[in-house]
């Protein structure tokens, strides 16, 4: 729900600094995409949102689940629901929950200290990455992913430390060219 407030405020806020151009938005400029990726791996996955006008993204939002325990995650809604029938029935193990990194972002990010030694909380790497995709274009953006690695994409991004920051910028990126 906060990525959902965030991005529409995120949506007024850009209308309004493109409001001051020459040419004035509309929300009929503004396009919208969203799509599912993998940009750590296979043990989890994420959902990618970007706001495109003309050719540049003006709002991007990302999260990420993955099955962790219940007992120190907060599980998607309906985790806890354990009726005959019910979401919470299907998961394999009543232990693990699917749950969002961002949501969890505390217990996610001591997981990350604990075993990296990682310095920077998950969710201000998110925003990080979401920062940095914010004013460029799919094309600018596609240059730079083909000419960095994952290790130099960390410096590309400020303020982003996770090894897979390639992985999420790539996401925002399908999210930009998926916009209707």
């Amino acid at each position: 729900m906060k990525k959902l407030l965030s991005m529409a405020l995120i949506l007024v806020m850009a209308a309004s600094f493109v409001g001051c151009a020459a040419k004035e938005t509309t929300t009929a400029d503004v396009k919208m995409g969203r799509v599912e990726a993998a940009p750590h791996g296979t043990k989890s996955f994420a959902v990618a949102v970007a706001a495109v006008s003309g050719d540049k993204i003006i709002g991007a939002s990302i999260d990420e689940y993955q099955f962790v325990s219940a007992e120190a995650y907060q599980g998607v809604p309906n985790s806890e629901a354990l009726a005959e029938g019910e979401f919470g029935t299907n998961y394999k193990d009543p232990a693990v929950v699917l749950a969002s990194k961002t949501t969890n972002s505390e217990a996610y990010s001591k997981n990350m200290t604990d075993k990296a030694g990682s310095t920077v909380s998950y969710d201000k790497n998110i925003d990080a990455i979401e920062a940095y995709v914010v004013g460029k274009t799919v094309a600018e953006l596609e240059k730079t992913l083909a000419e960095n690695d994952a290790t130099q994409m960390l410096d590309a991004v400020s303020g982003a430390t996770l090894v897979d920051t390639k992985g999420y910028v790539t996401a925002l990126v399908e999210a930009a060219k998926a916009a209707k």
